[in-house]
């Protein structure tokens, strides 16, 4: 069968990761956008800890029958959201999927070299974003972090870019 993009809505508040885990180890691709918080560094090591940014809500990618089976037959806590104007399970083009999907993956907040110090000169490649693939070194100015390319070594531009979207090269 044709495989697509169901959304899942969790019957219980804060069950999403583990679902999203559960049905990741059963092969079943799932996009679920989440945050990491830190907690109050009170006691070494600092915790982390990962929250749904759309609460109640993952979005599963597989045919129909596999997704009704999941919840008869897993008895898993979760129902599909249906479409208001036809009663049934609510499909996701993926077009649409895609576009949602990069706009999540624009976050600044997480991934790359965030939590990592870099020194001005380091190579990096820009891993995210509308410069993914660029490749430059860092530079600092002003206490902010750059990253520079230059034409021959002799033109060089600067632009201001989240560390979240570089990667060490």
């Amino acid at each position: 069968m044709e495989e697509h993009w169901f959304v899942a809505k969790t019957r219980y508040f804060r069950h999403e990761i583990k679902l999203r885990d559960y049905l990741t180890g059963r092969g079943i691709e799932i996009f679920l956008p989440t945050v990491r918080l830190h907690a109050a560094p009170r006691t070494p090591p600092q915790r982390t800890t990962e929250k749904a940014v759309v609460p109640n809500l993952l979005f599963l990618r597989t045919d129909k029958e596999r997704a009704c089976a999941l919840v008869s037959e897993s008895k898993l806590p979760m129902s599909f959201l249906t479409d208001c104007a036809t009663h049934r399970m609510m499909v996701i083009p993926d077009k649409q999927m895609e576009d949602f999907r990069r706009v999540f993956d624009l976050s600044t907040d997480h991934g790359g070299l965030v939590g990592q110090s870099l020194q001005p000169g380091e190579r990096v490649r820009v891993c995210k974003g509308p410069l993914s693939g660029v490749e430059g070194y860092i530079i600092e100015l002003t206490g902010r972090t750059y990253v520079a390319v230059s034409l021959m070594g002799v033109l060089w531009t600067r632009t201001l870019i989240p560390k979240a979207y570089l990667e060490k090269l």
